[in-house]
């Protein structure tokens, strides 16, 4: 089960950490699309999360990834780490037992998790976020894997999100960047985010947008989530950025799904998609799991039919409005 190359570091991390040479049973977790091997281990009956890093380009690189996971143990966001080697790209973490996490406890819980998270000292800056997207959209586009009926006017929409979208330098923060449900695990107790490989300097709106797609489903519940990350009332503007950014978000996914899901190839327009938010409550309670094509198709195409929606209302051009006057008011 792990690779013959990683054993000698398996056995060294196994050492230095609790002085055995091997585990007692060992099970692959498959969720989510990291390239990490993630394995659930048991030593002297206890369960831990064994990660072992494949990747070696700069998003896999182990030392910026256990620098922002040591940073969420010790604000006490991250489960405790055991064992962590930049050079063997190991690390052990404790495994948390998840319990179910409501949509509504969510609501309630996640917007002080995210402001801990934002207040961590600042991460190292990988890549611009917005122009990585952008990149990946644009080859979306391009690739044309889904049908101009079904794309129409899709990404003129998002060009008129992305060139309201403002830069701001005080709205960099430390991110995780990938708060989907199997990042966010729930005790019963407390919460705690795992899997740090995406964590790096990035837009505030980012977290808050991904986490508010699952939790909040209506402007009040949008309004009762930010509250409690700003701690006062949003603002019309800070209610108008998070609209932006999910509309960024909503195509980013669409487009990084496909390119997971049908690598080169046209996808089958006529084949069922599903209702946004059935989909989003059924990937939150773990009904439905995105390790399969199928399921990657079909969230990416999900995510597009909401942005076309979201983006046709009168909240769309609202919110442009709002942040376009902002900016022009405040510049300086």
């Amino acid at each position: 089960m792990i690779p013959e190359g990683k054993k000698p570091a398996v056995e060294r991390a196994l050492r230095t950490a609790f002085g055995v040479a091997e585990f007692e049973d060992i099970r692959q977790l498959t969720e989510g699309l990291s390239s990490a091997l993630i394995f659930r281990i048991v030593v002297r009956g206890r369960p831990y999360l064994l990660r072992v890093i494949t990747r070696t380009d700069a998003m896999g690189e182990p030392t910026r990834q256990f620098g922002c996971m040591k940073a969420g143990v010790e604000a006490g966001l991250a489960p405790k780490a055991w064992y962590t080697s930049v050079e063997d790209r190991v690390s052990i973490t404790d495994f948390v037992n998840a319990k179910p996490f409501s949509k509504t406890e969510a609501l309630t819980r996640m917007p002080a998790t995210i402001r801990a998270l934002h207040k961590l000292p600042a991460f190292p800056r990988t890549v611009n976020y917005l122009e990585a997207m952008d990149g990946f959209i644009s080859r979306f586009q391009a690739a044309k894997t889904l049908p101009e009926s079904e794309t129409a006017d899709a990404f003129e929409l998002y060009a008129r999100a992305r060139d309201a979208y403002p830069r701001n330098e005080a709205d960099m923060v430390s991110s995780h960047n990938d708060l989907k449900p199997e990042n966010v695990l729930f005790d019963g107790e407390r919460v705690w985010l795992v899997d740090w490989e995406a964590s790096f300097l990035n837009d505030r709106y980012l977290d808050l947008a991904v986490v508010g797609n699952f939790v909040a489903t209506n402007e009040e519940e949008e309004k009762s989530f930010l509250r409690g990350y700003f701690g006062a009332e949003p603002t019309e503007y800070q209610f108008a950025r998070f609209y932006l950014m999910r509309q960024i978000l909503h195509m980013s996914y669409a487009a990084v799904f496909l390119a997971f899901g049908a690598p080169g190839k046209a996808v089958d327009a006529s084949a069922r998609v599903r209702g946004y938010r059935d989909f989003h409550d059924r990937v939150w309670s773990g009904e439905i799991r995105l390790d399969g094509s199928d399921a990657k198709i079909e969230y990416a195409r999900v995510h597009l039919k909401q942005a076309l929606e979201e983006m046709h209302a009168v909240r769309f051009e609202k919110a442009r409005r709002i942040v376009g006057d902002f900016h022009k008011h405040n510049r300086g």
